[in-house]
């Protein structure tokens, strides 16, 4: 089939990456059309609401290139299968990742069915990253810029969604994308990338919080017990969080700043320690769960892979084995990892592959 009769829908933010996006698959022959998605209206204000906005861009974007735009609102979709979750796990003293729920709940689920409607085969994002067909499956793999490889938040996609996906950025670099934007003139290439909450946007994260989970203040304690402070609700804080924590002038034994090492829900007791480089902020050893594993689960374990528990983080040699509880996995670390913190997601890699992960326990 030639790509003028494949027609794909371009998730379209108002960025300049989605906006490259819908050129190149124009270039490429693609019947290309566009689709805004608004999910978040629960406290839009003139403040926060960021959406006026990114549909002015895109309407600029659509009229630049000749292409249809479609307006579809998932506040209702991303609240009962996003944010709920976001906030149980808030509640039970994790710290979430939103955008990964968010890609494989509403960009890569209720986008690609709407955009089904609208008579599309495949979509297409500005996500950067690869896929590739390997012994029959998809395998979604690392970018070429690995400043903005992205699969650590694609982790959880599944093969039906992997084979209704394009990535055409993930052979670019972001400079790259900027200069093509700005030699076609899109009105986009300028604009600085979005951060904050998926389709919530950036705002005071505390204060946005406390308006869904209010939470009983408790004392902050160093690891001997001692008593250095008030907390304001010990689910407001992530473990290896140095700013934000109020005891500054509790200068302590070596003057160093303080970090959050441990969170006890039961006693309501935020526990800190000094210097980045204190023990109690690393561990060689996790649990994971609510594995997902992009090409099957692997046929050998013990599986000897890299990871990564954070985002930017660099790629750790580890081991996998099953774990003591059923679908669960222990990680062995080759070397310590600092601030593991739980919710948060573990992503497995050998070599380019991505092969899933999990959350952390």
């Amino acid at each position: 089939m030639s790509n003028s009769a494949t027609r794909v829908i371009v998730g379209l933010s108002g960025g300049v990456d989605s906006s490259v996006t819908a050129y190149l698959l124009q270039q490429q022959g693609f019947d290309v059309q566009a689709l805004f998605m608004k999910n978040w209206e629960e406290d839009d204000t003139s403040e926060h609401c960021a959406a006026s906005q990114d549909i002015q861009d895109c309407e600029r974007v659509c009229e630049h290139l000749k292409i249809p735009l479609h307006i579809v609102n998932f506040s209702r979709e991303y609240w009962q299968n996003v944010f709920e979750s976001f906030l149980q796990e808030y509640a039970s003293g994790r710290t979430p990742n939103p955008d990964i729920l968010c890609n494989q709940m509403i960009k890569f689920d209720s986008f690609l069915k709407h955009a089904k409607t609208l008579g599309a085969e495949v979509i297409a994002t500005g996500h950067y990253a690869q896929k590739t067909q390997q012994q029959g499956y998809y395998m979604l793999q690392k970018a070429l810029d690995p400043a903005k490889d992205q699969t650590y938040f694609l982790h959880r996609l599944n093969q039906a969604q992997l084979a209704a996906s394009l990535f055409p950025l993930g052979k670019m670099h972001k400079t790259a994308v900027r200069q093509l934007a700005q030699q076609l003139g899109l009105a986009t290439y300028q604009k600085k990338d979005s951060t904050g909450i998926c389709f919530i946007g950036e705002r005071k994260f505390k204060t946005f919080l406390q308006s869904y989970l209010p939470a009983q203040p408790g004392i902050i304690v160093d690891i001997t017990g001692k008593e250095l402070g008030k907390h304001e609700g010990v689910i407001y804080y992530t473990i290896g969080q140095r700013q934000g924590i109020g005891i500054g002038g509790q200068i302590g034994s070596s003057g160093e700043p303080w970090y959050v090492a441990d969170k006890d829900l039961q006693t309501n007791t935020l526990i800190v320690v000094q210097g980045k480089q204190h023990p109690r902020l690393y561990r060689r050893e996790l649990t994971f769960s609510n594995a997902h594993w992009v090409a099957g689960k692997p046929a050998d374990l013990p599986l000897p892979c890299t990871a990564k528990i954070r985002y930017r983080q660099i790629e750790q040699a580890c081991l996998v084995t099953p774990g003591n509880a059923a679908d669960t996995f222990h990680v062995a670390f080759t070397d310590p990892q600092w601030a593991v913190t739980p919710g948060q997601a573990i992503v497995l890699y050998q070599g380019e592959n991505c092969l899933g992960g999990g959350f952390i326990q």
